[in-house]
């Protein structure tokens, strides 16, 4: 095939052999089959912002560190370095959180380099060698639900002890293999210390999980895996070794209304993102 232009340097300069096809296009990035170093892998190629959809980017973006104060200035006057200094951080989060990950035992895709854009990383395949199904392709019994959602809660556990939330995880960004899940698209992770909306975005991607393997294992239904997770983090107890029960007990706590109809408009802008997503696959 005719070689995108992103991926040209890369070819030029050897690290990339041969770009066999595409894969998947998406509103942050373009995903290239590619063969490098002999061996077949994926590359990530990130759009710029202005092709970009990810919505609420700022509550995402909160707590971030930059390299120094003249880019933390840049990046709040909106200047066209400052732009370019976000899409930097931005990008490099999803090459940063997936090196963290991986060390901490959560199975995300090996990355292998990132230059110029482009993210080179291993290619998560079936067991014949093609590349692996989405979660939301397969159709699982309750049994299988169950084990697929006991196996990502604790990379849920295991990525906040690394001091991170995913922020958007769903079943169209879960791919299964031969050994089960693996989590991609990360260059939304947050920092749990450091971001005000991190407990939130723990509890709708927790919530995620439970509605969708809920359709074919109902007890899910009824957890509250995200509460009980996010108040032993709080406490400074939580490992990656941690036995959750499901259940929490809440506080009692005023009622805060304004954060209620924020969770009320995320889960309808959700809804409808999902929605456009199965329209789309």
């Amino acid at each position: 095939m005719k070689i995108p232009k992103r991926l040209e340097p890369l070819v030029r300069d050897g690290l990339i052999d041969e770009v066999i096809r595409p894969l998947k296009s998406g509103k942050e990035a373009a995903v290239y089959v590619v063969h490098a170093d002999g061996a077949v892998r994926c590359a990530k190629v990130y759009k710029e912002a202005n092709q970009r959809g990810f919505h609420k980017q700022v509550l995402y973006s909160e707590g971030r560190k930059v390299r120094n104060s003249r880019q933390a200035r840049a990046m709040a006057k909106g200047s066209r370095y400052g732009r370019q200094q976000q899409e930097d951080v931005w990008q490099n989060t999803e090459v940063d959180a997936l090196y963290r990950l991986a060390a901490a035992g959560v199975r995300v895709p090996k990355p292998h380099l990132y230059v110029e854009g482009v993210l080179l990383m291993e290619l998560v395949t079936d067991d014949e060698g093609n590349a692996a199904p989405r979660l939301n392709d397969l159709d699982l019994t309750g049994e299988q639900a169950l084990r697929y959602h006991e196996i990502l809660l604790k990379d849920v556990v295991r990525m906040l002890c690394s001091g991170l939330v995913h922020g958007d995880l769903s079943e169209f960004n879960i791919l299964v293999d031969q050994y089960g899940p693996v989590i991609i698209d990360l260059p939304q992770a947050v920092d749990a210390a450091a971001n005000n909306n991190a407990a939130r975005m723990l509890e709708r991607d927790v919530g995620n999980l439970a509605s969708y393997f809920g359709q074919f294992a109902p007890e899910l239904l009824s957890t509250s895996y995200a509460k009980e997770i996010w108040y032993i983090y709080e406490s400074g107890a939580l490992t990656p070794e941690i036995k959750l029960t499901g259940h929490f007990k809440g506080t009692n706590k005023e009622v805060d209304i304004d954060s209620i109809m924020r969770e009320i408009d995320d889960a309808r802008d959700d809804a409808i993102r999902r929605r456009q997503g199965r329209e789309e696959a």
